[in-house]
C-alpha cells in the first residue's frame, strides 16, 4: 500500500515540475534555439548543442515558473489555469521560487559556458517574460508585443551560440519569429477569450473578436510570411535559402494565411483554435525547412 503511495506521490510530484515550468513550450523553445544554432554553426558541435538545450530549458522553465508565481491569484479564476501546482495548492510559492532562482542560474552559468553573449540573451528574455510581459498582460494588448520579443529571442539565440556574433542573421531569424507570434497569441487570445476575461487578461489588439483583430491578424501573418522568405534575395549574410525552399515555405506560409482568412470570414473559437494549430505548424516547419535547406544546398 505505501509503495503504491510513494509512486502516486512521485508521479504528481514530477506532473506538477513539469506544469511548473511548461515543458511543452520548453521543449518546443529549445527546438527552435538548435534550429538556429544549426544554421549558424560552421561544423555542429555536440558539446555545444546540449549546452544549448539544457540552458534554454533552464531559461524558459525559469520563466514559467516565475510567470506562475506572479499570475497565482489570476490563474485560479479560469479554468485553463486553475489546476495549475500553485492555485491548486499542490505546490507552495517558495517551492516554486526556488525552482526559478535555480533555473535561473543554471540557464545563465550552462549559457555562459557556450559564451557571454548567448547567456546575455538568455537574460534578457527571462528579465522580459517575467518583469514587463507578465505586468503588463492585465493592463494593455500591447503586452502582446513586449511578449513577443523574448519570445522572438531563442531562434536567433542559436545563431549567436554558434558565432559569438550579432549581425543580420540573427535578426532575421529573430524577425521571423517575432512576427509569427502576433497570429499565434491572438488566435490563442481569441479561442481563450472568455477564460482571459476572468482573469482580466488583455490579450486582442482591439479587445475584442471583431474585425479590427482579425484584419490585424492577416496584416501581421503577410508580414511572417515576406519576412521569412527574405534569405532567398541574398541581403542576410551567410543566412541564406535556395528557391526552393523558399518556394516551400511561402506556400506554408498561403496555408496560414488562409485560416487568418476563414476567422476573418467566420469570427469563431474553432477557427481561432485552426489558426492556432496551422501558426505552431508553419513556425515548426519553416524551421526544419531552413536547416535542410542549409545542408544540401
Amino acid at each position: 500500500m505505501s509503495t503504491k503511495v510513494s509512486s502516486v506521490s512521485t508521479a504528481s510530484i514530477i506532473s506538477d515540475f513539469k506544469e511548473i515550468t511548461k515543458i511543452r513550450l520548453s521543449v518546443s523553445v529549445v527546438f527552435s534555439s538548435i534550429a538556429g544554432y544549426l544554421l549558424g554553426a560552421p561544423t555542429v558541435d555536440v558539446y555545444t548543442l546540449i549546452l544549448l538545450a539544457f540552458g534554454g530549458y533552464f531559461m524558459v522553465g525559469a520563466s514559467n515558473a516565475y510567470n506562475q508565481i506572479i499570475e497565482k491569484d489570476l490563474d485560479a479564476l479560469m479554468e485553463r489555469t486553475k489546476n495549475r501546482p500553485i492555485p491548486a495548492g499542490r505546490m507552495s510559492v517558495r517551492t516554486a521560487f526556488i525552482i526559478a532562482v535555480a533555473f535561473t542560474l543554471l540557464g545563465i552559468a550552462t549559457l555562459y559556458i557556450i559564451n557571454p553573449r548567448t547567456a546575455m540573451y538568455g537574460a534578457i528574455s527571462i528579465f522580459l517574460y517575467t518583469s514587463v510581459y507578465t505586468p503588463l498582460k492585465t493592463k494593455t494588448p500591447l503586452a502582446v508585443f513586449v511578449g513577443a520579443i523574448p519570445g522572438a529571442i531563442p531562434f536567433m539565440l542559436g545563431w549567436v551560440a554558434a558565432r559569438n556574433d550579432f549581425g543580420i542573421e540573427p535578426g532575421t531569424l529573430f524577425a521571423v519569429q517575432f512576427f509569427w507570434q502576433f497570429p499565434h497569441f491572438w488566435a490563442i487570445g481569441w479561442f481563450l477569450f472568455d477564460d482571459y476575461k476572468k482573469g482580466g487578461f488583455f490579450m486582442l489588439p482591439t479587445g475584442k473578436r471583431d474585425k479590427g483583430t482579425a484584419v490585424q491578424i492577416i496584416m501581421y501573418t503577410v508580414w511572417t510570411i515576406l519576412v521569412s522568405i527574405i534569405p532567398v534575395f541574398g541581403f542576410t549574410g551567410d543566412l541564406k535559402l535556395s528557391i526552393v525552399a523558399a518556394i516551400i515555405v511561402f506556400l506554408l506560409g498561403l496555408v496560414m494565411l488562409r485560416y487568418a482568412l476563414v476567422l476573418f470570414k467566420e469570427r469563431t473559437a474553432k477557427a481561432a483554435k485552426q489558426l492556432m494549430l496551422a501558426s505552431v505548424s508553419y513556425i515548426t516547419l519553416l524551421q526544419i525547412v531552413y536547416v535542410i535547406d542549409k545542408f544540401i544546398r
